[in-house]
């Protein structure tokens, strides 16, 4: 069976032509092994619109190195064996945190950093350090470093340097992060430039695998895990806070809404209007729950040798599509999971038309054939932050899948591209970069989409509007040009306006809903890159007492984690865990 991305009816274009598939791939000792809960090397291939896409990385721990020019997330980089209290000696493999490998596995070249970072191997190396050196032959005497970003001459490794110790090395289409690459990449995101020419051999170190191509994966440090776990909680819960906040006030003018609520208008969640419950969330955080449930099977059936993640997202819509009209959980079907379990998503929360529409059959929409292609509104983009938790994951590769997904229901390219934009910078949040990093290198991978102005005009404006003064919702208002319908780059760029200004969670989102326009959509968008950029613990906790599913969000969030960070102990094509299996099955 093939293992790229596939679907019933074949090949499916868009994150086919970015993929590639799994068949052939290298793997340790030239045998070919089962496909791993990590996306594998691939060869870049050119997607519709010309665009040459980098390969994905292996999952990386918050924290870590991150190739091609990622930025060193707010965790800090990993701690080296001689930072860690109680490490072993520089010639120790550590198992619980994937250290160097000693004696000959040194001499291998691995592509990329594993994930949780401290990982492979470096060539002809000795050390490994997160911002220290690379010695060639014995052990490394202290050198100074190179700036983060620089280009260093010595046998320095400091975070975007050069390491050069003997000769140079062969290229590696991987690049440091902020620095140049023309070699192995190195732990800390720099280079290594090692003499010889030992033939690349992929190294296992110990509590690691190996996956296509070389690719090592090692575990995560517990910091690491810390971090990636609070950011996903902080994502998905800002974003249900968000959610809940505005639907009170969705339809509303901002005159009506001061008038409703006084001149400062909403300040703290309202009663809803149909139950008078406080934090009562929409569709939009019921669809958010069952693309991280569609994100998880799509890994757990990757041991089946399928893999096509809009395939099970997909699936997971069509779950949710069920709690629509059906009074409860029919348990004759076994493929519901856990999720589909839960009795209190059986209920319309004024799901959005093109959604009910676009998953109310098995057809599996393309970006050349998409659903409802006249809807442009913000429901797909409020249903996509989990797309940028995929850490490991190229942004152009975060992108492809995302619009690929949202173009399942909302088929105009300003709705599946703010949608796309979103995930990218959840995405770069996650993996630290600040917002305004994060937005320009999403401009970026937008211009080469077609029908992408409006959506980088959106967040230009918003970008612009941080200049004009105190903010407020006369300066929310300006960035609406007006349209007669709900439009998914005017909620983008409202989102991303009151995040670049807020001074906490609270203010960020009061500000994002008190406004003439989609205010649960607004933010819900806004909540999630709030809670990205600063983590749960900087949400509002008397908000999150009243919040509805929270439990449950809770608990997804924490599977996501573990599959992401720990996969492979819980499933393989060999062996797995009844109880996971049991919560996300394969079928």
């Amino acid at each position: 069976m093939r293992g790229g991305y596939r679907s019933a009816g074949g090949a499916v274009p868009g994150v086919d032509d970015v993929i590639g598939t799994d068949d052939d791939k290298g793997m340790t000792g030239g045998a070919r092994t089962s496909p791993v809960h990590l996306p594998p090397g691939f060869t870049p291939a050119t997607p519709p619109g010309g665009t040459t896409l980098p390969a994905p990385a292996p999952e990386a721990a918050p924290g870590a190195a991150v190739p091609h020019g990622s930025a060193t997330p707010a965790a800090g980089p990993i701690p080296t064996a001689g930072q860690d209290a109680g490490a072993a000696a520089v010639d120790a493999t550590d198992p619980a945190r994937g250290q160097v490998p000693t004696g000959a596995q040194r001499q291998a070249v691995t592509p990329a950093t594993p994930a949780g970072g401290i990982g492979a191997s470096a060539p002809h190396s000795t050390t490994t350090p997160a911002e220290g050196q690379t010695h060639a032959g014995g052990p490394a005497a202290p050198q100074p470093t190179t700036p983060a970003g620089g280009q260093g001459h010595s046998t320095a490794t400091p975070a975007g340097g050069q390491t050069h110790a003997g000769g140079p090395a062969a290229p590696h289409p991987a690049n440091p992060a902020g620095g140049q690459g023309h070699g192995t990449t190195n732990p800390a995101g720099g280079q290594a430039q090692a003499g010889g020419s030992a033939a690349p051999q992929p190294a296992r170190p110990a509590g690691g695998r190996t996956l296509g191509r070389g690719i090592v994966t090692g575990l995560w440090g517990r910091v690491e895990q810390q971090d990636f776990r609070s950011r996903i909680r902080g994502t998905l819960l800002g974003a249900a806070l968000g959610d809940a906040l505005g639907a009170p006030l969705t339809g509303l003018s901002l005159d009506a809404l001061r008038t409703a609520h006084g001149p400062d208008g909403l300040t703290a969640p309202a009663p809803a209007v149909a139950d008078g419950r406080r934090g009562r969330v929409t569709a939009a955080t019921q669809l958010m729950l069952f693309t991280v449930d569609g994100l998880i099977r799509a890994h757990v059936r990757r041991d089946t040798g399928a893999w096509h993640p809009p395939s099970d997202v997909h699936r997971a819509y069509r779950r949710w599509a069920a709690t629509q009209h059906d009074w409860g959980p029919d348990e004759r079907r076994k493929d519901n999971g856990w999720l589909a379990q839960e009795e209190w998503l059986y209920a319309r929360r004024d799901p959005d038309r093109a959604c009910l529409t676009g998953f109310g059959d098995d057809v599996l929409a393309t970006l050349d054939r998409p659903k409802n292609p006249a809807a442009r509104g913000a429901a797909a983009a409020a249903r996509s932050a989990p797309f940028g938790l995929l850490v490991g994951w190229e942004p152009a590769l975060v992108l492809q899948l995302t619009v690929e997904c949202a173009a399942q229901s909302h088929g105009h390219p300003t709705a599946h591209l703010s949608a796309g934009a979103l995930a990218v910078i959840v995405h770069g949040l996650t993996r630290g970069d600040s917002l305004d990093a994060a937005v320009q290198r999403t401009l970026g991978l937008l211009g080469a989409r077609p029908g992408h102005q409006p959506v980088t005009d959106a967040l230009q404006r918003a970008l612009s509007a941080v200049t004009r003064g105190a903010p407020g919702p006369d300066t929310v208002e300006a960035l609406s040009p007006g349209h007669a319908e709900p439009d998914a780059s005017d909620a983008l760029a409202v989102a991303v306006y009151c995040a670049l200004v807020a001074e906490d969670v609270a203010h960020g989102l009061r500000l994002a809903v008190n406004h003439g326009g989609d205010s649960a959509a607004c933010g819900a968008l806004c909540g999630a890159l709030l809670g990205a950029l600063h983590g749960e613990t900087a949400l509002p906790p008397a908000w999150l007492a009243e919040l509805e599913g929270r439990a449950t969000l809770l608990e997804l969030c924490d599977d996501f984690a573990l599959e992401m960070t720990q996969g492979p102990a819980l499933h393989s094509p060999s062996a797995s865990s009844p109880g996971w299996l049991a919560r996300y099955p394969r079928g």
